[in-house]
């Protein structure tokens, strides 16, 4: 089994700054892509970022040179620094990893439980 973890959610006015992490740990092989999505409430979940393990990460138009992700491979964890924060920028932000338990088995995509981010003054 394969858990993820995330960390770092709170309230913060609008302009402040936020950093969530989410940790995958259990029976990890290797981890290609990992990733944050956001649901707003009424809102379908959208994506946020995507962080492969090597090369360029990907933003949506929506937060982009606002929010970077980072990635420490020796510790399987995946970060989001989310600067200058809207009130649009409130959600459930959710991680998920791709991830192999054997070298010779199939890549299955897991998630976090989610952690809540809410941008009011």
């Amino acid at each position: 089994q394969v858990q993820l973890g995330e960390s770092g959610g709170g309230l913060v006015q609008p302009g402040g700054s936020l950093r969530l992490s989410c940790a995958a740990s259990g029976s990890i092989f290797s981890i290609t892509a990992m990733g944050w999505y956001r649901q707003a409430p009424g809102k379908e979940r959208e994506l946020v970022a995507t962080i492969p393990s090597g090369g360029i990460t990907n933003y949506a138009d929506s937060v982009k040179g606002r929010f970077t992700g980072s990635r420490d491979n020796t510790k399987n964890t995946v970060y989001l620094q989310m600067n200058s924060l809207k009130p649009e920028d409130t959600a459930v932000y959710y991680c998920n990893g791709d991830v192999k338990s054997t070298a010779w088995g199939p890549t299955r995509r897991y998630w976090g439980h989610g952690t809540q981010v809410t941008v009011s003054s």
